[in-house]
């Protein structure tokens, strides 16, 4: 494996030389998402050949892997000593890596209950910009003092440096699980999903599309069965198949061919006044939008700013539209004063986050 990390750092030490761009490919199951690279590049380093489980300890609830590790295989060897990824990243297909899940820092319908992906990332190790060698964080939730750099990889879209191993917290997975299906408008919806989670019941992920409002019930079985009984609705069959849906977006809202934007927002923000069908998780902190080339995206965003949250066009196939939502000025200098730490010739994946890293 050491012959592998050897290729990528002559790689990049070769695309920081003549200044050409390299694009970090994982499996390929997000290249929808985000901004396309800046500047066109046929220099590809193949992140999928550094892959395997490094080191396990379910007693420890922690795991490490290699970045080309297929999801589905990870989760494969979780499942036999009852664990999970608890903020259940989706797929998106069979090739999906750790890498492009830790890079993309996108979390599933458990996301609200458990935490996102930045939360259960221990530590990495990776390359940066110039071929060097770190590693940040270790494998305990408390290990060292000063920036949590380890969790500043998720989200970032590979534009800091080539992941190559990944620590993650891991969780045991719940003895019982029933989803519940109720009838209600999507005002009462948010206000219900809110009240109920400041309550202690063992809500896990809730979904909301069209007057039906999904409750999952995670946890010991009477304590599911309990919280079953004072929340009432319907037991809904085939609740796995539901859930899978939705977190790998095989859900009927989800195929339609128009616009796909993701808005962030306060849980408690009412419906909101946009065009277009939504599906809403997250206890309303999530909602998904279907648009089309008509929907006014400085209306989108600004609605999405005034919740208190940001909004990204997920899926589209009309360029030129920034995929996430601009960043103010601070925020943004932040940002290219670490790109230009991790990254100073700006050749990882550039464009890929903001044009301007």
């Amino acid at each position: 494996m050491q012959a592998i990390i050897e290729q990528y750092k002559t790689a990049i030490c070769t695309a920081a030389e003549h200044k050409t761009p390299l694009q970090i490919c994982g499996g390929g199951t997000k290249h929808f998402y985000g901004n396309p690279v800046t500047v066109q590049s046929d220099t590809l380093l193949d992140a999928t050949m550094y892959n395997g489980i490094i080191d396990y300890e379910p007693t420890e609830l922690v795991i490490t892997a290699r970045a080309g590790t297929r999801l589905v295989d990870l989760e494969a060897v979780l499942d036999q000593k009852g664990q999970m990824l608890a903020f259940e990243p989706p797929c998106f297909g069979v090739a999906a890596t750790l890498g492009g899940c830790i890079a993309a820092g996108l979390s599933g319908p458990r996301r609200a209950a458990a935490g996102a992906v930045r939360d259960f990332v221990l530590g990495v190790r990776l390359l940066d910009g110039k071929g060097g060698d770190l590693r940040f964080g270790g494998q305990v939730m408390k290990n060292v003092a000063g920036y949590d750099v380890s969790r500043l990889m998720a989200g970032s879209m590979g534009t800091l440096g080539v992941l190559l191993e990944v620590s993650l917290k891991v969780l045991p997975k719940p003895s019982t699980e029933i989803t519940l299906l109720m009838q209600m408008d999507e005002a009462a919806a948010i206000e219900k999903m809110n009240q109920w989670a400041g309550k202690p019941l063992p809500i896990s992920a809730t979904c909301y599309r069209n007057g039906e409002l999904f409750l999952r019930l995670s946890g010991a079985a009477s304590a599911v069965r309990a919280a079953q009984l004072k929340l009432g609705g319907e037991e809904l069959s085939e609740d796995k198949i539901f859930w899978k849906s939705v977190r790998e977006q095989t859900h009927g809202f989800f195929q339609s061919a128009g616009f796909l934007w993701r808005l962030l927002m306060k849980p408690t923000t009412p419906p909101l006044p946009l065009l277009g069908e939504q599906l809403m998780e997250w206890n309303g902190g999530l909602r998904w939008l279907l648009g089309n080339e008509n929907s006014d995206v400085a209306i989108i965003r600004k609605i999405a700013k005034d919740a208190g949250g940001h909004a990204t066009l997920f899926r589209s196939n009309e360029p030129g539209i920034s995929v996430f939502h601009p960043l103010d000025p601070g925020m943004m200098k932040i940002h290219c004063a670490l790109k230009e730490k991790f990254d100073p010739s700006g050749i990882l994946n550039p464009g890929r986050l903001y044009p301007e890293i």
